[in-house]
């Protein structure tokens, strides 16, 4: 199918900040400016005078950040050295609810290195990862997560991010009525030698707390021999904002597909697997399988809608997570990048029709 969106270049490298700049609290101490002229996402909050403690300002500007996170749904905090787990924990907590989400559910490999705060992703430096937001396949999910650079790489290891909302706008409307009727299926298998074990995903080692966990939860459980377990969930594929009503396309169905990872990766699972044995796949609700030029098509999307800007040591990035999908470029050298996800935010659909 054709979109019917104008083409725009396929990602949006970050060039020399715009000229556009504002003074927004306190006088002089802080300044705003956006990367691209063109996007508004991330807008950077930078000091103007040396000295200035993020903390302290973010404590008695809470309204602002509010208000700046809701316009632009992506704040990068530049050249206030937030160099250690704790002062980031610092922040997540003064400029949310306090309650931050554990990781659990995972989907990728990671631990945990202060109170719910957690590395952003284990995986091997080499390895990209898709574009995606936080927690879409849970019936609850947070409408903030924040990432800290506390090591930049040595090359790469950029976190890219996207627009959901462009997102939504630029795919074919004949394929999100599709998507929108019949949700979205996620079929998982754990301890079948390959992907995470259901031991790390649920973080426990008692099968009765998966069980119940899956129950609370919608998603159907079925233990095969050996230890081993699938899942199955049918989850929303497009979301309105709960602050702006606004319909934001919100899954994990182009992450979870077989044909998003590298062919490699493809090669060796398929011929290791069946379909259905597959450690992670996405269907259509009703069970069927996505067309492959859907797929092609949500990835070229997410590609058009890709802000690119290099890690500096001690930026702190807040994203609105319902608005703003996030992913992982490979990298060299060392690379520190911890994360925590607040402000949990229940889907208002928790009927969802199970799976048959």
């Amino acid at each position: 199918m054709k979109q019917e969106n104008t083409p725009v270049p396929s990602l949006k490298k970050l060039g020399s900040i715009s000229r556009k700049t504002f003074k927004i609290s306190q006088g002089t101490l802080i300044e705003t400016k956006q990367l691209l002229p063109e996007s508004c996402i991330p807008l950077v909050v930078k000091p103007t005078i040396a000295g200035v403690n993020l903390l302290e300002w973010a404590a008695s500007n809470k309204e602002l950040i509010e208000s700046l996170l809701l316009k632009h749904r992506a704040l990068l905090f530049r050249n206030f050295n937030i160099n250690t787990t704790a002062l980031f924990n610092e922040f997540v907590k003064l400029t949310s609810s306090g309650e931050l989400l554990e990781y659990r559910d995972r989907s990728s490999p990671r631990h945990e290195v202060g109170d719910k705060i957690y590395t952003s992703t284990d995986y091997p430096a080499e390895q990209s990862i898709f574009l995606h937001n936080e927690g879409t396949y849970w019936l609850t999910w947070p409408l903030k997560i924040y990432f800290g650079c506390l090591i930049a790489a040595q090359q790469g290891g950029e976190t890219p991010i996207a627009d959901c909302r462009n997102i939504f706008g630029r795919i074919h409307p004949q394929i999100r009525e599709k998507f929108i009727e019949k949700k979205v299926l996620y079929v998982r298998n754990y301890n079948d030698g390959f992907g995470l074990t259901w031991q790390t995903v649920f973080q426990t080692r008692d099968k009765a707390v998966v069980e119940e966990y899956c129950r609370r939860n919608s998603i159907e459980f079925e233990w095969k021999t050996g230890e081993r377990l699938r899942t199955r969930q049918i989850r929303q594929a497009v979301v309105q904002h709960p602050k702006t009503g606004e319909f934001i396309w919100f899954n994990h169905a182009t992450f979870f597909h077989i044909s998003t990872l590298e062919h490699t990766f493809i090669d060796a699972l398929l011929a290791e697997f069946k379909e259905e044995d597959l450690p992670n796949n996405t269907y259509y609700g009703d069970g069927l399988p996505i067309e492959p030029e859907v797929l092609e098509e949500l990835r070229a999307v997410y590609q058009q809608e890709t802000v690119l800007f290099p890690w500096q040591a001690g930026d702190l990035l807040m994203l609105d997570n319902m608005s703003i999908a996030h992913g992982r470029s490979p990298f060299v050298g060392s690379r520190k990048v911890v994360v925590g996800m607040a402000d949990p935010f229940t889907n208002p659909n928790i009927k969802i029709s199970k799976y048959s």
